[in-house]
């Protein structure tokens, strides 16, 4: 399958002045995406399964909330400062920041009944579905 490119008239511009330009080493690519949780989300009978991928945050710095159906996952990404005399950084692709992310389901979750698990990077969540208690009739008076 071929890649399909969009064409930026503006590329052969960014090439003209490239050679301006002393560049003590080069590396091809774009600058690294921010980083943002990919999730994967499964269902069972009473329950969904959420899987989070979250590389590099403490298990301290992870955050998950639950407002009815509306799930929100949040981490911190903390940057080291360790950097040895005389030494110079070239390029960092490191991200650290924070992050978060939200998403509904199609339930409400329990969120006594539910729980979080985090191990090797991998953040899981298991959401219990609340029972619906049914429909009732209001009594008109």
């Amino acid at each position: 399958m071929a890649n399909v490119t969009r064409y930026d008239p503006f590329t052969d511009l960014d090439d003209l002045f490239k050679g301006f330009l002393v560049r003590p080493m080069r590396f091809d690519g774009d600058l690294p995406e921010k980083m943002s949780i990919k999730v994967d989300v499964s269902k069972a009978d009473d329950s969904y399964t959420v899987k989070a991928e979250m590389p590099g945050v403490n298990k301290e710095d992870i955050h998950v909330s639950i407002d009815g159906n509306l799930i929100t996952i949040s981490g911190e990404v903390k940057k080291e400062s360790e950097q040895k005399k005389g030494e110079e950084v070239l390029r960092s692709e490191r991200y650290y920041g924070r992050v978060s992310r939200s998403f509904t389901l199609p339930q409400d979750i329990d969120e006594s009944k539910s729980k979080a698990t985090y191990n090797d990077g991998v953040l899981q969540l298991t959401l219990a579905t609340r029972t619906s208690a049914g429909s009732r009739k209001l009594a008109v008076s």
